[in-house]
């Protein structure tokens, strides 16, 4: 026999951590399952050990069978079969057999026993255990073919592994306590708001308002709950619990998506309890047809020839209790297929292909687990049935709030504050910054470096900028390059009273944070990304007006016209620099508001004449048209209207010469004209008598022009990769010229009295035709040999005198 432990494996107990996928009708089931085997089995045991039928020769026989029926042997006259006066047949046709002995050889018993159980017991009353098993064992098969299935055993193992792990997590834990705490902090302070005196409100409703936000907020996203937690409780992960529960979030999102593709765990489910309701109503039907079949006597006609006698009453010695049992087991499958008839109405009676976590995000105020669909939502029914918890558990690894929670204190093992302070570099502000790139978030150990005074991030994910942020008195400037960013209420009230300077670089003006347009001490913005004209109309960039304090904003962007948001920024705009990228800027209107502007640049903007807008800019002090498409700049002369402009910046377009009337710009300090297409440069230029620094390297000069020597009070002057062949001896006599940039002409000759240069420190004469340079350099007293750019062969040929002088300091 086969002991029942073994059938263990056809699906009982197959796997004892699927029972989280078993709801209460199919443990009930399975315990069903165990019964009706307990009958077949001691059934089938009965049958193998015990004699089957004991059958007795009948003295009465007649031609026909009805007359002698076994279980009514003793209904004729009489009970002395020897006094034959008395024993007087019921029926004439019925007699005595007489001629033949009436005693049988024991192994003519044996023979009729087998004869009459094999020819003449119903099969059902043969069968009857056998039958149990094998229905009990398909019963089984078929409540756990879902876990076997190649389409689904797959998934239900992952899932049923990923549920365990998730619902033991400390990380688990660890949540769901800090929302509990949370939530108990929102129910005391809507106690202390109840109980609030009505004059306190009205004294103080700012504040009063404040603390609900803050709450509500803490509430409702447990990453912004950024406070840190006491050393002494348990729940602190370590680091490797923190890289499990991390490794957990990625197999829960790739589950997610693989399972959430289908349905085949539904209709499968569907599928064997639907076999189980007609399989049940099959037995239940032919068992309660058959059961009565099971006779305890038994009539059997044998060959009279075998051994005298031809009927036999046979007694069926296991017909009372397999009666018995054959009910019982009736009554068993009844419960059965009521159970099976309740599962499909589960099944269909409500929609279980979407699952809502409505009730955990009520409960723990984690707003963000998204419900979910088709196998994936099936599963949490089933398991909502063996344990609500499990569900409120696994919902924290779908919260994405509780991911970024979970990296945030990965990020803080990983970024400790001695490894963020090598990070520490001052920027061209000589500001001390911070400056993390590609990092997965925001670690909080930023905000303990109190000295920073920059925070400059690029490409880190998932940005929140804490409550701590109050802890960086110095922070003045903050730089987000494909980065968004979420801030605190906390975190806001404190930058809108402390930065200065705000960079951002987005990818879609969707990506602008509103945050942006509140801070009012904000004093220079810098913003690059795509800003269309239809992103302006739609509202964005519409409240700059906010933004009081602006004196400088920066676009680096595509645009088509100057924003119409930029003219509310006149009264207090002084700088407005505009890198259009190459595309054409058409519309210039909005410029004529800005009345105080002072310094403004329209670089790459497909510029061929100087705007007309600029123009009204009275206060005008610094104007920068770099990589336009500028041939001529004959209307040069309307900037005599900006009677301050003090810089002009023409550099990287195709102008070909320059207007005399250049001469009108009497305030001109800075020209820098490089980067053109020049021949020759006018005599006019050099009446501009307050230029200092003058640049028109990078053309096509081959001389200038003697009047050079009016510009005494000239600094700079750059005539690089021209084609100069000789230098005026003029150029010589503008002695405050401390940088002097002729490097890469065709000159053969340089003039002694480059000494009479006494304010000489940078001279760059290299990739020239120079044979030799003359001593008089030695009259140059700042100039050294580090700001002498010379071939090394023609420095060498100086006295070792003068080649000491220069090496000296």
């Amino acid at each position: 026999m086969i002991p029942v432990g073994e059938l263990k494996s056809l699906g009982i107990e197959q796997n004892s951590q699927f029972r989280v996928l078993k709801p209460w009708w199919d443990v009930l089931s399975e315990y069903l399952c165990i019964a009706m085997l307990m009958i077949g089995v001691f059934g089938c045991t009965l049958q193998l050990t015990q004699d089957k039928i004991a059958c007795l020769p009948s003295h009465i026989t007649s031609p026909m069978k009805e007359p002698v029926n076994c279980s009514y042997i003793n209904d004729y006259e009489g009970n002395d079969t020897s006094d034959k006066t008395l024993a007087k047949p019921v029926s004439p046709i019925v007699k005595e057999v007489f001629g033949r002995k009436n005693n049988l050889d024991i192994h003519q018993y044996v023979f009729v026993n087998h004869y009459c159980y094999e020819k003449f017991v119903h099969w059902y009353a043969k069968y009857f255990p056998y039958l149990v098993v094998i229905h009990t064992l398909i019963f089984m098969v078929a409540s756990s073919f879902w876990f076997k299935f190649p389409g689904t055993s797959s998934k239900i193992d992952i899932f049923v592994n990923i549920l365990g792990k998730c619902f033991d997590s400390p990380w688990t834990t660890r949540a769901l306590s800090e929302v509990s705490e949370e939530r108990g902090e929102e129910k005391l302070v809507i106690l202390r708001k109840s109980t609030m005196s009505k004059a306190f409100k009205e004294s103080r409703p700012d504040e009063e308002e404040n603390i609900g936000l803050l709450r509500s907020s803490s509430v409702k996203s447990n990453s912004e709950k950024k406070s840190p937690e006491p050393q002494s409780t348990p729940s602190v992960l370590d680091k490797k619990e923190g890289e499990q529960a991390k490794a957990l979030f990625e197999k829960v999102k790739k589950f997610r998506t693989h399972v959430e593709e289908a349905d085949i765990l539904y209709l499968m489910y569907v599928l064997q309890t639907s076999l189980k309701v007609f399989k049940f109503l099959v037995i239940i039907i032919y068992t309660a047809v058959l059961v009565p079949n099971i006779e305890i006597v038994v009539r059997c006609d044998v060959p009279p020839d075998l051994t005298g006698f031809s009927i036999y009453c046979c007694n069926h010695t296991k017909a009372h209790l397999f009666s018995k049992l054959a009910y019982c087991y009736i009554c068993f499958v009844g419960v059965y297929g009521l159970m099976c008839i309740y599962t499909l109405y589960w099944v269909f009676h409500r929609p279980l292909k979407e699952y809502s976590f409505e009730y955990v995000r009520l409960e723990t105020g984690i707003n963000d687990i998204p419900d979910v669909k088709n196998d994936f939502a099936f599963l949490f029914h089933l398991v909502d049935q063996y344990d609500a918890l499990y569900p409120k558990r696994f919902a924290v690894f779908l919260s994405e709030v509780s991911e970024s929670h979970l990296h945030q204190l990965n990020l803080n093992y990983e970024w400790p504050n001695k490894k963020l302070r090598t990070h520490l570099a001052k920027n061209a502000n000589d500001n001390l910054e911070l400056y993390l790139l590609g990092l997965p978030g925001l670690p909080d150990t930023v905000f303990e470096i109190t000295e920073m005074q920059s925070l400059k991030l690029e490409q880190v994910k998932n940005v929140t900028i804490s409550a701590s942020v109050t802890k960086l008195d110095s922070l003045q400037e903050l730089t987000l390059i494909y980065c968004p960013a979420k801030l605190q209420l906390p975190a806001l009230n404190h930058l809108k009273e402390r930065l200065k300077v705000l960079r951002l670089t987005f990818e879609s003006s969707e990506e602008l944070p509103l945050w942006m347009y509140t801070l009012h001490c904000l004093e220079e913005l810098y913003l690059t990304g795509p800003l269309t004209n239809e992103v302006s109309r739609s509202g964005v960039l519409e409240s700059l007006r906010e933004l009081r304090a602006l004196t400088l904003l920066s676009l680096r962007s595509n645009l088509r016209k100057i924003p119409p948001s930029v003219g509310d920024l006149a009264s207090q705009l002084q700088g407005l620099y505009i890198n259009n990228e190459g595309v054409k800027l058409q519309a210039f209107s909005s410029l004529k508001k800005l009345t105080n502007l002072v310094s403004l640049e329209l670089s790459g903007c497909e510029l061929e004449r100087i705007p007309s807008a600029v123009f009204s800019l009275n206060n005008l002090q610094e104007l920068d048209l770099k990589e336009n498409k500028l041939t001529t700049v004959e209307e040069i002369l309307s900037l005599q209207h900006c009677r301050r402009l003090v810089t002009l910046r023409l550099w990287h377009n195709k102008i070909t010469y320059i207007p005399e009337h250049i001469t009108k710009l009497r305030t001109l300090e800075t020209l820098d004209i490089s980067w053109n297409k020049l021949k020759k440069l006018p005599s006019r230029l050099f009446y501009c008598t307050k230029l200092r620094h003058l640049d028109v390297s990078h053309n096509q000069i081959t001389s200038l022009p003697p009047e050079v020597n009016i510009l005494q009070g000239l600094q700079f002057f750059s005539a690089a990769f021209n084609s100069l062949e000789t230098l005026p001896e003029e150029l010589f006599s503008c002695k405050r010229i401390k940088t002097l940039v002729l490097g890469n002409n065709c000159l053969t000759y340089l003039s002694p009295k480059v000494g009479n240069l006494a304010q000489l420190v940078r001279l760059d004469i290299k990739g020239n035709r120079l044979e030799s340079l003359p001593v008089e350099i030695a009259d140059c007293p700042l100039l050294r040999r580090a700001g002498l750019i010379v071939e090394d062969s023609l420095f060498n040929l100086l006295p070792s005198d003068l080649q000491n002088k220069l090496s000296q300091g």
